[in-house]
């Protein structure tokens, strides 16, 4: 009989952080400044955190946002990889795993304010209510416009008109204004179109605990760049 050659084993690899696109851009930034693949992820991880660190809170957007002639008010789905403890993350309306952010814009569709991100099974009302948004615009008097995923608010926020059990019909009237509002809240989708154009948030690759810190730098940094050409 011939002898059965006994497969060596391998050594373990070392840990590497991220999933594998995100290990390859580390990996090129660690050779463009000489230096390891887990220095460059402590050192980007540290620059996220830095820039959030310095992002406005709806406290302070506020000053900014009761100036507006009206606000839109609009949530968005921040596409996730599946993690261990997927069920709070799984949004039945998208289907997808994600986090729910909240957005701001002006009457131009211009990004003014986004909220931390919740798990994706949270409702766009539900997360408004719990970050506030909702009586910080009342206070201030501010007039939005919000989809039907915001239905059930009150103040100075317009929803459109939906239909009941008591009301299968919408009369003419109401059918008007929603087409006014819909045409109104559009804009808002170029705030979130704007969020989209940055690939981190095309899908997050990384624990979703980390998706507000990354939203926040995003948003410094976009408010930093629109400052730089408005000037």
């Amino acid at each position: 009989m011939l002898p059965v050659a006994t497969p060596r084993p391998r050594p373990a690899s070392p840990a590497r952080p991220g999933p594998p696109t995100q290990r390859r851009h580390l990996t090129r930034l660690a050779a463009g400044f000489e230096i390891g693949v887990t220095t460059a992820w402590r050192y980007v991880r540290e620059a996220i955190d830095l820039l959030a660190a310095t992002a406005d809170d709806l406290a302070t957007a506020m000053t900014r946002i009761r100036l507006l002639a009206y606000a839109i008010l609009d949530g968005t789905l921040i596409p996730i990889d599946r993690v261990a403890n997927q069920k709070p993350y799984y949004s039945g309306k998208h289907k997808r795993h994600g986090v729910n952010v909240q957005v701001i814009a002006d009457a131009a569709g211009r990004l003014v304010w986004a909220s931390a991100a919740l798990p994706g099974s949270t409702h766009d009302l539900t997360a408004a209510r719990t970050h506030g948004i909702i009586n910080a615009l009342t206070s201030a008097d501010v007039m939005t416009f919000a989809d039907k995923g915001h239905q059930g608010t009150h103040g100075s926020m317009r929803t459109p008109f939906n239909r009941r059990r008591f009301r299968p019909k919408l009369s003419r009237r109401q059918k008007t204004v929603n087409r006014a509002h819909a045409k109104i809240h559009a804009r808002g989708e170029r705030a979130i179109a704007t969020l989209k154009t940055w690939k981190s948030l095309v899908k997050l690759r990384c624990c979703p605990r980390r998706a507000t810190a990354i939203m926040q730098a995003i948003l410094v940094l976009h408010h930093v760049e629109a400052h730089r050409y408005a000037g």
